[in-house]
């Protein structure tokens, strides 16, 4: 079914009124004129605003309306056809207003405010019958028609409605599908909210137990740090022990061996005594020598005393128990911080009591 538009003299109308905008336009502003509309000689139109625009730019030692001193004229050039224009010295306020210019923007702004068919609707015709409007809707063929197209034309045989009555229900249909969609969007918007704060609420646990797991293997190196800290103490002791015990023997050794030197210098002095009898006075010499000769020293450390392989420390099933800690599913992150509180606690209760120092309790397997 073809049909037309019943208000083509109005487009008509609206044709020349966008016809008499375009002769209305400022070359300047580009723009509809603004009152006080001024006309050149060379019978153009400005905007008087935009004229002293121009006048200004072209003239711009000349002194404004209002001046105190007298000023001599200027002269500026027309933009639309480049007709140079003499002013006087009252610059663009010596123009002569074009009052027809500025009633024919009064009646055009008028005439744009009113509706272009504030009578009736815009009623389409059907173009069949050219004089019957548009007032029935074929439901077989589902296309707006008109009566006689009902009585006498192709839709004589189709059900037919009043086209208000479909008018409404079709905009009632869209309205609720309309409304229908928002609330859709609405849910969709919800959902989206919820996401990003699902987003949101992942980013910050991640970051906790990140700051959690950071602490926990700090916690872990501060353990052997610790436990390192006091093996080392342990062998540090042992080795100490051992020290001055050899050294205290270094000393024994020493002295005996400068007494020793000491009586040898002296028994050989006497040796070469010439005289019998002096000599034989010295038998006291022979008995500190006898008796030096007898004198047991301490023993000597036994062998391997020097070895400190008793501190070695096998640390390849704490390495691999290390290398199996991983995540628990379920374990709340505040259950496992009250965990290795109580076990720091636990620890730092007395390393002394628990730990015996030297080789036996420090000694690796």
């Amino acid at each position: 079914m073809n049909f037309t538009v019943g208000f083509k003299p109005l487009l008509g109308d609206a044709h020349s009124m966008d016809n008499l905008e375009k002769q209305l336009i400022c070359p300047i502003c580009l723009e509809m004129f603004s009152k006080p509309v001024v006309i050149l000689p060379c019978q153009h139109n400005l905007c008087r605003k935009c004229a002293n625009d121009v006048f200004q730019a072209s003239n711009p030692l000349w002194q404004s309306r209002g001046s105190t001193t007298v000023s001599s004229g200027g002269r500026f050039r027309c933009p639309s056809c480049r007709h140079e224009v003499v002013l006087d010295r009252h610059g663009v306020y010596g123009l002569q207003r074009n009052l027809l210019v500025e009633n024919i923007i009064d009646i055009y702004k008028q005439e744009s405010s009113r509706p272009l068919h504030s009578k009736a609707e815009q009623h389409l015709m059907c173009e069949e019958h050219e004089e019957e409007k548009i007032n029935i809707y074929c439901l077989s063929c589902e296309v707006p028609t008109c009566s006689l197209c009902k009585v006498f034309g192709a839709h004589k045989d189709c059900e037919v409605a009043p086209l208000p009555t479909i008018y409404k229900r079709q905009k009632s249909e869209l309205s609720d599908g309309i409304a229908m969609l928002v609330a859709g969007n609405d849910r969709v918007q919800a959902v989206i909210t919820q996401m990003e704060e699902v987003c949101q609420t992942i980013e910050d646990n991640s970051r906790r137990q990140k700051q959690l797991l950071n602490q926990r293997f700090e916690a872990l190196c501060s353990v052997l740090e610790e436990r390192k800290a006091e093996l080392l103490q342990a062998l540090a002791r042992e080795q100490e022990e051992k020290l001055q015990r050899v050294r205290g023997l270094i000393r024994q050794y020493g002295d005996h061996l400068e007494a020793s030197s000491k009586l040898v210098e002296s028994a050989i002095q006497s040796m070469e005594e010439p005289q019998m009898a002096l000599y034989l006075q010295a038998k006291e010499l022979i008995n500190k020598v006898g008796t030096m000769s007898k004198v047991e020293l301490a023993g000597r450390p036994e062998p391997g005393y020097e070895s400190m392989e008793q501190f070695t420390v096998s640390v390849e099933h704490v390495a691999e128990m290390l290398r199996t800690i991983d995540f628990q599913p379920g374990a709340s992150g505040e259950e496992e911080d009250e965990e290795v509180a109580l076990d720091g606690e636990e620890g730092s209760a007395g390393p002394e009591e628990e730990r015996p120092d030297g080789p036996e309790g420090t000694g690796g397997h």
